[in-house]
């Protein structure tokens, strides 16, 4: 099968429900969308909401943070966990990643050591209800993974990445832990891991990425990030299960030699026309469809690297800059910040793609979707920091 560039483009802005924009509303969208593409991924920085939140911004109308907060924390029907590094998924998805929880309990097990007179006492204070790191009165410290911290906290993560424990609530980007007996239906919680052997987990991982961006090569990606083990010879074995067994389809792109892969059940995307009218969307750092970013250069002819961790004399850009997708093209990317104090949007810095011709109708769709985003921040006006051509 071979599709032009075009094709591709609008096939993975369908997938993601970013053509048209803002089409999606409500919890049961939020939750059809996440099964769709099985997870999305969290990031602790909080410039312009979470991560996740500006995920969902840009797909779901009159997105508020607290719909997937009610999902994750009072449906219970999404949790936090390690799929594509941190993320959120489907509480269902609890057993395939038997797995991963069983390598954890040996990892962090041995680096605990001997901690069992603490350990003792954090199961005891859980059987109380929820808890913090900070609710535990004890000063020992032990040499972590990421820094010394205290014996408790490492605990309480050690617990959580090993399945004894889930996030309850968050209040900011502290974790409240809470039993994960508690908080995952029996049926679930115990039932046995689907997946019998290793090549039958890489695949099943590996579908679940495809399907995570839409279409996918079978080459070194960042969309692999957090398969554990998965190298290239696995990865590769993988590929070639899924198709013998049409779960998986190839299509060969106009100027791009390898093929690319889709899911069997989103073939029929491939061949939806859709001439809708042209929105303004921005995109989080880490949106699903930025997850190879190489993949987004070759089809969109749009380079974006997230310059958070580097220091500032090396950023091209700035800190934290959106993608800023206008029909089935990047046309800018701009700098963000949020006073929350005052609720003020500050638009720190904006840059147009070379060869993006200004139009009228381009500029009022963008300030429509400012408008969207200040709703979405609960914001009260738009500061621009530099004069723009808008």
């Amino acid at each position: 099968m071979k599709i032009s560039k075009e094709v591709a483009r609008r096939f993975l802005l369908v997938h993601h429900h970013l053509l048209p924009a803002r089409e999606l509303e409500g919890k049961n969208d939020i939750l059809a969308y996440i099964e769709k593409v099985s997870c999305i991924q969290y990031d602790p920085l909080d410039v312009v909401g979470y991560n996740p939140y500006l995920v969902l911004q840009s797909r779901v109308k009159g997105f508020k943070p607290w719909q997937l907060q009610e999902l994750l924390y009072q449906d219970r029907l999404l949790l936090d966990g390690w799929d594509k590094n941190m993320a959120i998924y489907l509480v269902r998805d609890w057993p395939y990643f038997e797995r991963y929880r069983k390598e954890a309990k040996e990892l962090y097990g041995n680096m605990l050591g001997d901690v069992s007179l603490a350990l003792l006492v954090v199961q005891e204070q859980l059987e109380k209800g929820p808890l913090s790191s900070l609710d535990l009165k004890q000063d020992e410290k032990i040499n972590w993974y990421w820094a010394p911290t205290k014996t408790t906290r490492a605990i309480l993560e050690s617990m959580f990445l090993w399945g004894d424990l889930v996030i309850h609530h968050k209040e900011g980007t502290r974790k409240i832990y809470d039993l994960a007996e508690k908080c995952i239906p029996k049926e679930v919680l115990y039932a046995k891991d689907p997946n019998d052997t290793d090549e039958e987990y890489y695949a099943w991982h590996v579908r679940r990425r495809i399907g995570g961006v839409g279409l996918l090569w079978n080459r070194r990606s960042d969309a692999f990030l957090g398969i554990s083990g998965m190298k290239s010879k696995e990865r590769q074995a993988a590929f070639q299960l899924l198709e013998e067994r049409g779960e998986i389809l190839s299509v060969f792109v106009e100027g791009i030699k390898e093929p690319l892969y889709l899911r069997k059940e989103d073939e029929a995307l491939l061949y939806e026309v859709r001439e809708e009218e042209k929105k303004v969307s921005f995109l989080a750092p880490l949106d699903n469809l930025l997850w190879d970013r190489k993949l987004i250069k070759e089809l969109f002819g749009f380079e974006y690297i997230w310059e958070v961790y580097k220091p500032k004399e090396e950023r091209k850009y700035g800190y934290y800059v959106l993608p800023v997708l206008y029909g089935d093209r990047f046309v800018a990317r701009f700098e963000p910040s949020f006073d929350k104090k005052n609720r003020v949007l500050r638009i720190l810095n904006w840059w147009w793609e070379p060869g993006v011709v200004v139009t009228r109708e381009m500029k009022e769709t963008i300030k429509e979707a400012l408008d969207d985003f200040l709703v979405y921040l609960e914001g009260d006006y738009i500061d621009w920091i530099r004069p723009f051509n808008l």
